[in-house]
């Protein structure tokens, strides 16, 4: 019952109109049938085998959101039912999830990763870049994904100033799209350890795992 009074107290706090995704990853089923018995649906995950083992084993009215690096050779082992895809940085991988997901007949809803962390060890894309492809007429071929906004992960800092800068600047980017003609309606920002000071700049998605399943199982 731990899971499901984790989950109640955090959305409990929760501001409207910020959605959660429960991060599920190495954790096992019984958890994510807790927090599903509780009224949530959407889960994320960074391995698409183990999601796609959790998927074959739970109930087919979860979302399914792949929150990892993706590699657009595992794309096709999702694409008959991921609901979100949040990391995607290249055009290429675009292409792919476009060219698997016709395969099923179906339309993926995708995020563009902006960089916006200092660190070297972030993927995703400058902003220029996603300019870049929002203009191309290739896009507009694609007729099996949708961009429905954009993600970003923050510097692993304990300088929170750093942080909502690095914040501010994606949601300011979003909305200068939006004001552009993009029409998209998520920005995915926040984690366990800063979903707090993402939420205070704009986002309206969150990632957060631990606080509703507990610490991370490193050996499963």
């Amino acid at each position: 019952m731990l899971v499901k009074q984790n989950l109640k107290e955090f959305l409990s706090h929760l501001d409207t109109g910020v959605t959660l995704v429960a991060v599920s990853k190495t954790k096992p089923n019984a958890d994510i049938l807790e927090a599903y018995e509780a009224g949530h649906r959407i889960f994320g995950e960074n391995k698409i085998q183990e999601m796609v083992n959790k998927y074959e084993a739970l109930p087919k009215d979860i979302q399914w959101h792949m929150i990892g690096h993706l590699q657009s050779n595992k794309v096709k082992y999702m694409a008959h039912f991921v609901d979100l895809i949040h990391g995607v940085d290249s055009f290429k991988t675009l292409k792919e999830i476009n060219k698997q997901a016709k395969k099923h007949d179906r339309v993926i809803k995708c995020l563009l990763q902006a960089r916006i962390a200092k660190e070297d060890t972030k993927f995703g894309l400058q902003f220029s870049a996603i300019e870049e492809i929002l203009a191309m007429d290739e896009l507009t071929e694609l007729k099996h994904i949708k961009i429905v906004g954009l993600m970003g992960m923050a510097s692993f800092s304990s300088d929170a100033e750093e942080v909502s800068d690095e914040f501010k600047s994606l949601k300011t980017f979003y909305d200068k799209l939006n004001d552009g003609g993009a029409d998209f309606s998520i920005l995915s920002m926040g984690m366990s350890g800063d979903y707090k000071i993402a939420i205070e700049n704009g986002s309206n998605m969150i990632r957060v795992g631990s606080a509703i399943f507990g610490a991370r199982n490193y050996l499963t």
